[in-house]
């Protein structure tokens, strides 16, 4: 079917919070109201339309490990979950650290064809903390923020040479803060449930340290800075203080933190191993509270596929890393349901918000704009099984659990990019 001239009817209109129709023609909103025909009418009666999901933490794998996930297999994945654009992270084999790794991410997605895929550059070469990538190649090759991922840029004077050039060209710098000194090489959280089982934890502070930090040199050097995956009471409370001191910050929080604490970890199950690790249910309900007034900016769901290779090993000494993409809005909609977040601050959360804090054109439901649409069920009964995963790994503890709320429609430009019941056949 053409894309153009296509009608979604009937549907509550999120963010907005209105019933209405949207129509698409030329792959843009061309129209919002009622009573709206098209050549191609689609009812979405008791369903939520949304603008397509976006996803600032995302790991593809590609190029190096695509064993555990690739572009193709990747973006299949947010398509199902209802993500329409995607930042993948820099740690890659070789590290997107230049042009050519830049621009090779790009072109697969682009050859691949299925969700916008947005690369973030690392801030220093081979992720090694030790001198500044070529952020300004990486820039006009297409990256949209700079971050060294899962390593912290422990030298505070890098950091801040970081924060100066990333200024320069107006881009967000991404930060896995974890003070590794005081992080000790701890496995999960540093706590009752740490030592109960024998592992070794790693406490709170190793993450608010490196946030408190980080927040002197961004208020001396005025950079965009961004907290990935906040995990801590603390750090959401230094991120609310700066945000009230009108410094350019934002943050993030994966589903995975809202939904679990480490509890979770105590039958050693190594899907739960995450880092930041889960935290205890005093952070789990900072998080989720600052969620909700809008400290913490939006949800990403740091999506990190690993095969069995690296997961079926020791709690200890297996991999950090769950999937995110396909779980993601039934974990956040059992907040709604649930009424501890509400619905439209949770849409916002997933769409504009991520968007506004990396200046992506993206996350609008409006006339004019890209149709870049999902449509949601918020009443569908779903159970992930690993056999129906659109990604190629299969490391979620959120596996065989039957959870509320799924994405049903997922389009890109008004094309159908996953289609759960048919309703483009």
């Amino acid at each position: 079917m053409d894309p153009g001239d296509l009608v979604l009817r009937g549907g509550r209109l999120l963010p907005v919070d209105q019933v209405g129709d949207v129509r698409i023609a030329g792959g843009r909103i061309v129209e919002i109201g009622r009573g709206l025909v098209g050549r191609r009418m689609i009812d979405v009666k008791d369903l939520w339309v949304t603008p397509g999901l976006v996803d600032l933490h995302v790991h593809l794998r590609e190029p190096g490990q695509e064993y555990k996930e690739d572009i193709e297999t990747g973006t299949r994945a947010a398509a199902a979950g209802g993500f329409t654009t995607i930042c993948c992270m820099p740690n890659t084999r070789p590290v997107n650290d230049q042009r050519t790794v830049t621009e090779m991410i790009v072109r697969r997605a682009r050859e691949v064809g299925l969700v916008r895929v947005r690369p973030i550059g690392a801030i220093t070469q081979n992720l090694e903390g030790k001198a500044l990538a070529d952020i300004a190649d990486m820039k006009s090759a297409g990256i949209v923020a700079v971050s060294d991922d899962g390593r912290p840029v422990m030298n505070a004077g890098l950091f801040r040479r970081a924060c100066e050039y990333a200024r320069t060209f107006d881009l967000p710098v991404v930060q896995h803060a974890e003070d590794l000194d005081l992080a000790e090489g701890g496995a999960m959280n540093e706590g009752v449930v740490s030592t109960r089982i024998g592992i070794r934890g790693q406490p709170a502070c190793a993450e608010s340290a490196m946030v408190a930090r980080d927040l002197e040199v961004v208020e001396w050097t005025g950079a965009r800075y961004h907290v990935a995956h906040v995990s801590t009471a603390r750090s959401v409370a230094l991120v609310r203080e700066a945000k009230r001191r009108g410094l350019p910050v934002t943050c993030e929080v994966t589903p995975h933190h809202l939904a679990l604490t480490d509890e979770a970890c105590s039958h050693y199950d190594t899907r739960t191993k995450v880092m930041p690790p889960l935290r205890t249910a005093a952070d789990r309900d900072a998080l989720l509270e600052a969620l909700a007034d809008g400290t913490i900016d939006c949800i990403a769901t740091d999506h990190a596929p690993h095969s069995p290779v690296e997961k079926e090993l020791e709690f200890e000494c297996a991999a950090p890393g769950m999937l995110g993409l396909e779980t993601a809005v039934p974990i956040v909609m059992s907040f709604v349901h649930a009424k501890q977040l509400p619905v439209v601050r949770a849409i916002a959360a997933l769409t504009g918000a991520p968007a506004k804090a990396f200046d992506l054109a993206a996350g609008a439901l409006a006339v004019g704009a890209l149709a870049d649409v999902a449509v949601i069920d918020p009443d569908r009964t779903v159970t992930f099984t690993a056999d129906a995963l659109a990604s190629k790994s299969k490391n979620s503890p959120f596996l065989d659990q039957p959870m509320r709320g799924r994405a049903v429609l997922t389009l890109v430009e008004g094309r159908a990019v996953f289609d759960l019941d048919g309703r483009f056949a």
